[in-house]
């Protein structure tokens, strides 16, 4: 890992955090996420399950956490197992991390190697009434091979159908969406590594600059801040583009009179930033361009003021989609006959934008949470409305990253250059 390592203290809250929701007897097990092959011995880069990473820390593959709240041995109520480095992993891989570490890292005490897992786990299942299992229930997630937790929830239940089995997702789902102090420190870090890489791509944007080399500056600066790169596939959409809501190609040359749309995030220490802004080629809006730049602009800066303690997500996208309705109208891209006329299920103003305003980020970048409670202090949403025109070949889009406040919200990303003077002033400069 190339980032700084995260106090335990974190780890040790957000455990504390799941015990106090676990049902008196509750066993919970965490799988690491595996490491995915290639082709040939080429595997891709391991991305660490989110969920055992927000309860332990441990950034390495073929982890299993164990958290027994109600163990009769202290030890057993904690329990991290690791694999054991030896000299072959040490020579080839580079070392794994040791037990001292892995409890300096998690602030675990009992750090066992993977080989004591089975006859420990037999013990804690004699004690246990209930275990709660560990898997992706993302609202839009969409998985076609078999994870690490799916095959061990089926070993498991084959080898003790008489437990009763419970699902942790609602629970994490819970946790997660409120941040800690130090959650929201390490946003702010990527976000801080975010706002640098985007004041250096600014100086780079010209007339005839590919979407590619753009994209390089990004890489560049995230890794020169200890970034482990990108929080998502990054989109740099010049001129039409921009209409195509996932662009990712990123392979076209950025023409003289064209905005580029940039929807790019650093993540660090595997927290995740989302930012999209969009900048004219040449340094300068055209007069319709910032018409339309200025319609989403509005809707963004309202947005903040109505996304706060107490409100409910559904309710807030329907103020959106209000707000964004009478900016159409005033563009002349609506009709008030196009707005009363239209379907309730798919209102009028979906033909120009037609994704969603907010979503959770966090430890990853459409973060879990729950929409069925109102928002709370703690919470850290993006607002990213938008106007597509295919026709004029003009997409813009504006996103920041918001931790919601009892005050309000702090916005994470607001030194990224928005505004319109700002922008020309800076790409003048």
């Amino acid at each position: 890992m190339k980032y700084h390592p995260l106090p335990a203290e974190l780890f040790i809250h957000n455990r504390k955090r799941l015990k106090d929701m676990l049902p008196k007897g509750a066993l919970a097990i965490f799988n690491a996420n595996d490491l995915l092959p290639t082709n040939g011995d080429g595997t891709l880069p391991f991305k660490q399950n989110s969920d055992l990473f927000h309860q332990c820390g441990v950034d390495q593959e073929e982890t299993i956490l164990v958290i027994f709240p109600g163990a009769h041995r202290e030890q057993h109520r904690e329990i991290l197992f690791l694999t054991e480095t030896n000299e072959h992993i040490a020579r080839w891989e580079g070392e794994k991390l040791s037990k001292e570490l892995a409890t300096e890292r998690s602030g675990i005490e009992n750090v066992q190697w993977l080989s004591a897992f089975p006859a420990l786990l037999k013990s804690l299942m004699s004690e246990a009434d209930s275990v709660y299992l560990n898997s992706n229930e993302h609202l839009r997630a969409k998985t076609e091979v078999q994870t690490r937790d799916q095959r061990f929830a089926k070993t498991l239940q084959a080898d003790y159908p008489l437990h009763t089995y419970k699902r942790l997702a609602p629970l994490m789902h819970r946790i997660r969406a409120v941040k800690s102090k130090w959650e929201q420190d390490v946003m702010r870090q990527a976000a801080n590594i975010t706002t640098k890489a985007y004041k250096r791509v600014l100086k780079a944007i010209e007339p005839g600059v590919a979407e590619y080399v753009l994209e390089a500056e990004f890489m560049h600066e995230f890794l020169s801040n200890r970034s482990d790169g990108f929080a998502y596939t990054p989109i740099i959409a010049s001129g039409a583009n921009a209409c195509v809501l996932h662009y990712i190609e990123n392979k076209d040359v950025c023409n003289d009179g064209e905005l580029i749309l940039f929807d790019v995030g650093a993540v660090y220490a595997n927290h995740c930033c989302d930012v999209t802004r969009c900048y004219p080629v040449n340094g300068k809006f055209t007069d319709r361009q910032k018409e339309v730049y200025s319609a989403v602009l509005r809707v963004q800066k309202a947005c903040f003021d109505l996304l706060k303690p107490g409100v409910y997500l559904d309710d807030y996208h329907k103020q959106v989609g209000e707000l964004m309705t009478k900016e159409l109208i005033d563009l002349k891209l609506l009709t008030p006959e196009e707005v009363k006329n239209q379907d309730p299920d798919w209102p009028a103003y979906k033909k120009y934008f037609m994704h969603g305003t907010s979503h959770y980020i966090g430890l990853d970048t459409h973060d879990v949470g729950l929409w069925t409670e109102p928002i709370q202090e703690g919470m850290i949403f993006t607002v990213e409305p938008g106007i597509y025109l295919p026709e004029e070949g003009l997409g813009i889009r504006i996103e920041d990253d918001l931790i919601i406040t009892a005050e309000g919200y702090e916005n994470m990303t607001a030194g990224i250059p928005k505004e319109i003077e700002e922008i020309e002033s800076f790409m003048a400069g």
